[in-house]
């Protein structure tokens, strides 16, 4: 692998599969509106959910190195699954050589972290991809930060497609939605708060409380995600130095633009313009 070992200043990356990373991407940019941002979606290969470890590790680190060759110092894992499956062997054996003083961070350790206090019964519920529940990557972080919570998962393998084909809201993705709730609380009916383990399901939202008995706290993604970064950037004065701040945000996607733009306005409150690219296999 060809060695990087540049210090310039960039934009905050922000990467995802497919398009759920956008949610991440409005709570951030609501929070901190200043800096510049470049939105990738490998979209080409979405969802990345159901691939094997070796197929989500390859594709995120080929993501990483895009947004290190287009500047970016700060790289974030928008996307549940390559954060579960990618994100510490990328920090822990890829970095170092690829370029340490840049950084990769992860949506996993941020909503571990705001889950303090949260649950009255210390009974977290977790809905996710397939590859996020099987990696138990949410039970690890959990253990370690509040070793007092129990941690239960739920992969809803249909939940992206809903949302991707526009069938969220739709009276089909009723079944679909009400029996991976059912299922969780099946498993442990002491649950009294849930993670929305996926960037997707914040657009089901609306479905999912509908299904959830009402005293159960739902934790979505981009408000704590925003507010860990923040936090982040305040603690390592360095990075936050090398994050540019225009205001400025680019998209970029490995597949149609055109589609790009189309699906990202169910995410966003606004018309997007997306580039094309291509990852390359390192």
């Amino acid at each position: 692998m060809k060695e990087q070992h540049t210090s310039g200043a960039g934009a905050i990356g922000i990467f995802d599969s497919g398009y759920g990373g956008l949610t991440v991407l409005s709570g951030i940019r609501s929070l901190m509106p200043e800096y510049d941002y470049i939105y990738l979606g490998d979209n080409a290969r979405a969802p990345y959910g159901s691939r094997s470890f070796e197929s989500v590790y390859e594709f995120t680190l080929e993501a990483v190195a895009w947004f290190f060759s287009h500047g970016c110092p700060l790289v974030i894992l928008a996307c549940n699954t390559a954060s579960a499956k990618a994100l510490r062997t990328i920090q822990q054996v890829n970095l170092p050589t690829m370029n340490p003083s840049n950084r990769v961070l992860g949506v996993i350790r941020p909503t571990a972290e705001s889950l303090a206090g949260l649950s009255r019964t210390n009974h977290i519920g977790v809905l996710g991809t397939e590859g996020t529940i099987q990696s138990g990557s949410y039970e690890i972080e959990v253990e370690k930060l509040h070793p007092q919570l129990t941690v239960t998962g739920e992969a809803c393998p249909m939940w992206v497609p809903l949302v991707e084909n526009r069938e969220f809201d739709k009276p089909g993705a009723d079944y679909f939605v009400k029996q991976h709730i059912d299922r969780l609380f099946a498993k442990d009916a002491l649950i009294d708060t849930l993670i929305l383990g996926c960037t997707h399901y914040p657009l089901l939202l609306p479905k999912i409380r509908q299904f959830l008995p009402p005293h159960v706290k739902v934790v979505s993604q981009g408000k704590y995600v925003a507010e860990s970064l923040k936090d982040y950037l305040y603690r390592h004065p360095g990075m936050e130095e090398r994050c540019t701040k225009k205001g400025t945000i680019r998209y970029f996607t490995t597949e149609s633009p055109e589609k790009f733009k189309q699906q990202a306005s169910l995410f966003l409150n606004e018309r997007v313009d997306a580039e094309k690219t291509n990852l390359i296999p390192l």
